[in-house]
């Protein structure tokens, strides 16, 4: 079933913890024979929780592509995807700030302790209270967004046009409802993780997605000619910008469909409206997300608004679409790699925070690092060096022009600077969330938004819009340091170190070897295969991309990423089950 307990899955383990297999040392006393088999297992748990993560992210993401294709095909980089970047912000902007910044901080580690200690019936007390006091709030907001829409659009596209801000308040209101949903679907996720139950909510992204394209291109008005009236002028065929209204009401939509399948993924729990919200559970939950709601309200309020605001005075018509369509390429090996590993191993660094579980928190933590470091580093060195050919096959179509390549590849360039130490950075957090302490984290963000609007400020004048890209891999890279060093302080390591240091050096050592191949032989592929067509481009990005990954494979074997092989050999594992 979808919402049972992943089982540690039967296989043959490569002990990443320690440097010899419990067989070969006799001399280990049965409670630590105990402790490495418990390792071995959670590792299982861990990897499976992590593949159904995994390929859900997969899929959403390979439907968010889907999604901007079908976004940048029809409208490309005008007014009209101003508008609708920066309507669909705000609402999902404040479910952020209300309920998506409790998940993992206080949502998830909460409820997964009232199932450890009291049991799935006050699991559901909880949830039913906590369901209550969240619509009551959701509702409320929905109307203050829907009658201030105008002065929220101000905040966010000041720069634009006065028809770009009204078409945008047009399409805030109607993306509005989708915050009631975006929270309620936030809750039940929540609680799915807490009982390690990962498919519904792995699944939700990638509906969301498929809402928004496939409405966008079913309610899309179609082409318009436009006839000039000096005879010797070119025809100009366009798409209203009205049209972008079809793209809101599949972000509703989409928004609706995530919550219902959390609603089905739960259709056996025994969750209730309920006006009890007296449980110490609900009481946890709300002074552990204390700390973090002043760093959501610099993130959400200031730097969000903020960004989206200067993005927009930089003059670049589409700039909020090139920002979202380079994150987007971003996002798709962070959310492949980071994310899922740091989701699936959330719930395990909880169970195991506690004093006598030292060991293990710390072993399960080391093994989410290198395995995050291991996937995430040749994946920001292959898109660093394919971004061109990757956004020209992705995008470079209809109303998506070779100049608007140009800049979303550059733009994807400097975000990636900041790749690996946002996804080292996330799992650092959640060991800090999984250890009930918040307010570590809030500090931290607190920091690294103020370096990120410094940064911003200084870099705007000479970079423009590139500013933002530089400004945010910055304060990626403050954030991931600060937290390195508070935690290791806190927990004295990160497990076996001498492995976290050989397996870090050793792929960056095959990561950049595959970086310059790649670097290398590009051109000569670009004269060789040609990019006139959609053909010639997808044959250019598999042939250049094969010949990267292959190095990198190669040189992985040869420098022996031992994390690497245990992937493969786990993914050959549940393939034959």
């Amino acid at each position: 079933m979808a919402n049972r307990l992943i089982k540690p899955m039967n296989y043959m383990p490569i002990d990443l913890h320690q440097d010899s297999i419990i067989d070969n040392t006799p001399e280990l006393t049965v409670a630590q024979i105990e402790n490495l088999e418990d390792q071995n297992q959670t590792d299982a748990q861990v990897a499976g929780a992590t593949a159904i993560l995994s390929i859900g992210n997969i899929a959403s993401r390979v439907l968010g592509l889907v999604r901007e294709q079908v976004l940048t095909y029809l409208f490309g980089a005008s007014a009209a995807i101003d508008a609708f970047k920066a309507a669909s912000l705000i609402p999902r902007a404040i479910y952020d700030l209300l309920i998506g910044g409790q998940l993992n901080g206080a949502i998830v580690p909460v409820l997964t302790e009232v199932v450890q200690t009291e049991g799935r019936d006050a699991l559901w007390r909880v949830v039913s209270g906590l369901v209550s006091i969240v619509m009551t709030l959701l509702l409320g907001l929905f109307f203050l967004v829907h009658f201030f829409a105008p002065q929220l659009v101000q905040l966010t596209a000041g720069g634009t046009s006065a028809a770009t801000q009204a078409l945008a308040v047009d399409l805030l209101r109607i993306t509005a409802p989708g915050l009631i949903f975006l929270g309620l679907f936030a809750l039940l996720s929540g609680t799915l993780y807490a009982l390690k139950s990962f498919v519904w909510p792995a699944l939700a992204t990638l509906v969301f997605n498929a809402c928004i394209a496939i409405f966008t291109v079913l309610l899309a008005p179609p082409l318009t000619i436009l006839l000039h009236t000096n005879p010797l002028a070119p025809i100009s065929i366009a798409r209203p910008d009205s049209g972008i209204a079809a793209a809101a009401i599949g972000w509703t939509i989409g928004a609706a469909a995530q919550l219902a399948l959390q609603m089905w993924g739960l259709r056996r729990s025994k969750i209730r409206l309920t006006i009890d919200w007296r449980h110490p559970a609900l009481r946890k939950m709300g002074k552990l997300y204390l700390p973090v709601m002043f760093s959501l309200l610099l993130d959400t309020l200031i730097v969000r608004f903020f960004t989206y605001n200067q993005a927009t005075q930089t003059g670049v018509v589409g700039a909020l679409g090139y920002m979202d369509w380079a994150t987007t390429l971003i996002q798709f090996p962070q959310g492949l790699v980071a994310t899922a590993i740091a989701l699936a191993i959330l719930p395990t660094l909880s169970e195991q925070s506690t004093a006598t579980n030292e060991r293990a928190f710390k072993g399960t933590l080391g093994l989410g690092l290198r395995l995050t470091w291991v996937l995430i580093v040749p994946a920001m060195i292959g898109v660093f060096v394919l971004a061109q050919p990757l956004v020209m096959l992705l995008f470079e179509r209809g109303a998506f022009t070779a100049e608007s390549t140009a800049i979303v590849v550059q733009a994807t360039r400097i975000y990636l600077l900041g790749l690996p130490f946002a996804a080292i950075d996330l799992l650092l957090v959640y060991a800090f969330y999984a250890r009930k302490d918040t307010l570590t984290p809030a500090l931290i963000g607190v920091a690294s938004h103020v370096v990120y609007i410094v940064t911003l400020l200084t870099l705007l004048e000479p970079l423009g819009l590139y500013a933002l890209m530089a400004a945010d891999a910055i304060k990626h890279l403050t954030h991931a340091t600060i937290s390195a060093v508070l935690l290791r302080q806190r927990i004295g390591s990160y497990g076996d170190r001498n492995r976290l240091l050989s397996t870090g050096l050793r792929t960056v050592l095959a990561a950049a070897g595959m970086g310059l191949v790649g670097w290398v032989t590009l051109p000569y592929l670009f004269e060789a295969i040609g990019a006139a067509g959609l053909l010639q481009k997808a044959l250019l990005t598999l042939v250049s991309g094969g010949l990267t990954g292959g190095t990198f494979l190669l040189l992985a074997w040869l420098l022996h990423i031992e994390e690497l092989r245990w992937i493969f050999r786990l993914v050959r594992a549940r393939l034959r089950r």
